[in-house]
């Protein structure tokens, strides 16, 4: 397939790469300004904005998409899918069928699985829809909107003692005065150190029973309501996350952190995994989950690029 890419370099006005054609071939691509440079320069950059690419679609020839896109060192913030993954005590989990696996009869190898799951469990994505009626589903989020400039607010050391901490208001405001305040349009992640515990399911969750009866156990920390009512209407946060189940905390009945924000049609991203390897700033975050149609949620592959 013929496709048109161009990629512009942060902080260069003006400066990109036009990209004609396939991907496999071998001829180099021209740079904006007439200076011809070899793919293997720049194949560090174009995978990012191949992600873009291709959970996008590819473009007319006659319309190229343009990706602003960060580059630096990338950190998985995403767990693995498995028979060992945490879903919260109500579902079935996730479910790996095996199909065929080895060589076929025209001497070549094949494989191809079934999986059965959730979409709320493991890394993934809560659509706005899952809590407040009328509000976006997982296709229809914005794919800038989970695109951008990241900060981990480090709570960790509050959670040591108390397991159904919240974060509040005050916790943001000691942030900024040591990081200054948060910009508009970022990416807010709540560092609580629960993910050293994944996936352990009675130290992550607080219990490891199943079922209904289990939900009245759960014990761990969350944003509180009035936080997330407070990043709503006196900051300008695009999409907020998390390293444990919910972004409310484990003893939430009402869910009203979910509420808030999802009214605002702010998305969350929940089980996030790695944010002790994230400075308070300084990173950028690329959040892409499945595009399920009319999704309340979606599994989520997140990664940060360390600037």
């Amino acid at each position: 397939m013929t496709c048109v890419l161009f990629y512009h370099f942060p902080g260069s006005p003006g400066n990109g790469i036009y990209i004609y054609g396939n991907l496999d071939d071998r001829s180099p691509m021209r740079y904006r300004r007439g200076v011809f440079v070899n793919k293997i320069m720049i194949l560090r950059r174009l995978f990012l904005a191949s992600l873009l690419l291709f959970s996008t679609g590819c473009a007319a020839p006659s319309r190229p998409i343009l990706a602003d896109l960060p580059t630096g060192s990338l950190i998985d913030l995403t767990y693995s899918f498995g028979s060992d993954t945490i879903y919260w005590p109500t579902e079935e989990g996730f479910v790996l069928e095996k199909g065929p696996a080895g060589k076929t009869k025209k001497g070549y190898y094949y494989s191809a699985n079934r999986m059965r799951l959730a979409e709320h469990g493991g890394t993934h994505l809560d659509a706005p829809i899952h809590f407040h009626a009328d509000r976006n589903t997982v296709d229809q989020i914005p794919v800038q909107q989970l695109i951008g400039e990241g900060m981990v607010l480090n709570i960790s050391w509050k959670c040591r003692t108390n397991r159904d901490y919240q974060v509040r208001v005050d916790d943001i405001l000691e942030w900024e005065d040591q990081n200054g305040p948060l910009p508009p349009d970022v990416i807010l992640l709540i560092r609580t150190d629960y993910g050293k515990e994944w996936p352990d399911r009675l130290k992550y969750l607080g219990t490891d029973l199943r079922g209904e009866k289990a939900v009245a156990d759960l014990h761990f920390p969350g944003l509180d309501p009035d936080a997330a009512r407070w990043l709503t209407t006196q900051r300008k946060i695009k999409a907020i996350g998390i390293d444990t189940p919910s972004i409310d905390y484990g003893q939430s009945t009402q869910f009203q952190s979910h509420v808030r924000l999802f009214e605002k049609n702010i998305p969350a991203l929940e089980n996030i995994a790695n944010l002790h390897l994230l400075p308070p700033k300084g990173f950028s975050v690329i959040a892409l989950p499945m595009k399920i149609r009319e999704g309340s949620g979606a599994p989520l592959r997140i990664v940060a690029i360390l600037q």
